[in-house]
């Protein structure tokens, strides 16, 4: 838990990760030891279809989890590749692997929990047809283990945008997927948290409604006052002022050591922003992600 630089109370928060329980390659002892370590207030171990109930583990608070992979192995086949992460059941939740993305997403919220569909990018899901089947309560902008290894396509930006341009603005996690633990896919993408407390009610509720930013490390805080956009953050390199626009003025903002910058919405002559997000690198190339404002 800690105050960031406008006086809120947040949680730094690890949501995808496995152990030696399915793929990964430690023990949930050992990967509870190093985020605890690293700082984390509380983190979800979603082994592969197998349900992990809340708690606490030695001293870590743990949020419920899963990952239920369906689907081909082969993006172009069947309806595709789809890996949702199941966060915050009361129980776990009735799904079989022959299920197709509709039938998990039900599961997961009879069960009292939030459907995340994972690395959107890496599974090359598709956004028109994810917009027509609006089940998800979040996705990854950026999913850690995607990029290291054998694996890329780790930011799926694109994918959200897109998403966002067919009217479905998905609050926006950055996770690890720690699979490896080698130091390239570990504590290194998380979710801050604003919550009154550490509850995993609260918790998920929060991540629902979109109130937490995405980090490997910088903090920022996007705003709005009227037609004006207002970022303020840690310092960085480069902001951005992402929208449904392809090209319009002040968007990027490149130098050293910047705390701050605006945006004025473009509007008129068929050129209107639907949506704004931001996204900054830090000085040390860290990058942090808002979630999506509508216009």
């Amino acid at each position: 838990m800690f105050t960031d630089m406008m006086g809120n109370v947040r949680y730094k928060l690890g949501l995808h990760l496995h152990t030696t329980r399915s793929d990964g390659r430690r023990e949930p002892s050992a990967v509870i030891a190093e985020y605890r370590e690293a700082g984390y207030d509380a983190i979800a171990l979603t082994d592969h279809w197998l349900w992990n109930p809340a708690g606490e583990l030695d001293g870590m608070k743990i949020i419920s989890g899963a990952e239920y992979n369906i689907g081909a192995s082969d993006p172009c086949d069947g309806f595709g590749v789809y890996h949702i992460v199941a966060l915050g059941c009361e129980h776990r939740p009735d799904i079989q692997p022959a299920n197709e993305p509709a039938a998990v997403a039900k599961a997961i919220h009879e069960a009292g929990g939030i459907a995340v569909l994972a690395h959107p990018a890496w599974s090359l899901n598709d956004p028109a047809v994810v917009a027509a089947q609006p089940y998800f309560d979040a996705t990854e902008i950026f999913n850690t283990v995607s990029g290291v290894h054998f694996s890329f396509r780790p930011d799926s930006s694109a994918f959200c945008d897109l998403l966002a341009c067919r009217g479905m603005t998905l609050p926006l996690l950055a996770t690890d997927d720690a699979h490896y633990y080698d130091g390239q896919d570990d504590a290194v993408s998380f979710v801050c948290v604003r919550a009154e407390s550490g509850a995993q009610s609260e918790l998920i509720d929060a991540i629902k409604r979109g109130d937490f930013y995405a980090s490997q490390g910088p903090e920022l805080h996007l705003s709005r006052d009227g037609n004006r956009f207002i970022l303020d953050c840690s310092p960085a390199r480069e902001i951005l002022f992402i929208t449904n626009l392809s090209w319009s003025h002040g968007r990027a903002v490149r130098g050293s050591n910047l705390t701050h910058a605006e945006y004025e919405l473009s509007v008129g002559q068929g050129r209107s922003d639907r949506f704004v997000r931001a996204e900054i690198t830090g000085m040390d190339g860290k990058k942090a992600w808002s979630n999506y404002i509508t216009v």
